[in-house]
């Protein structure tokens, strides 16, 4: 085909089209070998033409994760699905970067289809949205602080009210990042301890994390007997919030439970991103509005495979945080969690 003789020369009109573009293009075969990378495409990367050319995204390339953090390269990627069906497709997705880092993009795939109308190529469209996403958490930040001067009731009339809609309790799918945070070894502490004893280090250690997640823009969504849920918009909030519990929170309880005579306590705490449900549930008589999917039970499983007095989070969270944040993180190890068809890799923060 024309097409794919011009992608190969350097000084062809159409070549010199897509190095112009301000978006990443590069185009692959059937096979999803890459033919051609654009300049944009090196720039937001970090991969050279030459680096790329003849490899795929599963030679350690890009390797795309999604919102939730799964690897999409050995499964059915935007590309893969367009080929299969000889279609578009569109996804966020987030990959990375020669330097290890991760970025959002908005990409869009359309194929080349021969005289036969046999796919021989696939070009994928890819935008960096990172300054979108950012615009989002402002906004909801925004949004947070004023919930703090406001009643919930009015601001959610307001909210209502811009957006034309007078509905209440409507179901939404959202992007947020998940905290989870227990007691370690809470039984052997509540055995040992008086039950107002007991209450009284759970109501200490909940005031403190209560306040440090509002400190950071987070909101503890349910307290479930020894353990916290918080939800975060910006997954860089989250572990913020994490680290200033760790490093200040616990230290400052239990140097006066010592003062006390009262014996220290350990925690573990767990970050996980993704789309998640928000919405009311429960009775007729009485709701909660919660978040629930498997975004927040993998959180929870995160927080259980945690070590003592450590944080840990997944791949997922680590996609989103800034590179300040990335940097404070390392490769721990894998679990296997209930559930779930790829092992979760977990990432230690190192202070």
């Amino acid at each position: 085909m024309q097409f794919l003789i011009d992608l190969q020369n350097p000084d062809s009109e159409l070549v010199r089209t897509l190095n112009n573009l301000y978006d990443g293009v590069y185009v692959v075969d059937p096979h999803r070998t890459i033919l051609f990378w654009n300049k944009a495409a090196e720039t937001m990367t970090g991969y050279s033409s030459e680096e790329v050319l003849g490899k795929s995204c599963k030679d350690d390339i890009l390797n795309h994760i999604d919102e939730n953090g799964i690897l999409m390269c050995r499964s059915v990627c935007p590309i893969l699905k367009a080929i299969s069906c000889g279609c578009n497709s569109s996804a966020k997705v987030y990959p990375k970067t020669k330097q290890g880092t991760r970025f959002p993009v908005e990409t869009h795939v359309s194929t080349v289809k021969n005289e036969n109308d046999e796919v021989v190529a696939a070009i994928e469209v890819f935008r960096d949205i990172t300054h979108q996403e950012d615009y989002c958490i402002m906004q909801e930040k925004f949004n947070g602080l004023i919930r703090k001067y406001v009643s919930t009731a009015t601001f959610s009339d307001i909210q209502s009210r811009i957006a034309g809609n007078t509905k209440t309790g409507q179901t939404r799918i959202l992007d947020l990042s998940v905290l989870y945070l227990d007691v370690v070894n809470f039984t052997g502490f509540a055995e040992k301890s008086s039950p107002e004893a007991t209450v009284r280090m759970l109501n200490d250690l909940f005031g403190i994390c209560d306040v440090i997640t509002r400190e950071c823009l987070g909101d503890i969504d349910k307290f479930i007997g020894d353990a916290i849920m918080a939800v975060f918009t910006d997954a860089n909030d989250a572990v913020r919030s994490a680290i200033k519990i760790l490093n200040t929170g616990i230290p400052g309880l239990n140097k006066i439970r010592a003062e006390n005579n009262e014996s220290s306590i350990s925690i573990r705490i767990g970050i996980n991103s993704g789309l998640v449900v928000q919405g009311d549930v429960g009775t007729i008589d009485r709701k909660d509005l919660t978040v629930i999917g498997d975004t927040v039970n993998t959180a929870a499983r995160i927080e259980k495979s945690s070590l003592p007095n450590k944080l840990m989070i997944s791949e997922a969270t680590l996609a989103r945080l800034n590179p300040e944040q990335f940097k404070l993180f390392s490769f721990h190890h894998d679990v296997e969690l209930k559930g779930k068809s790829e092992r979760i890799k977990l990432f230690i923060h190192q202070g």
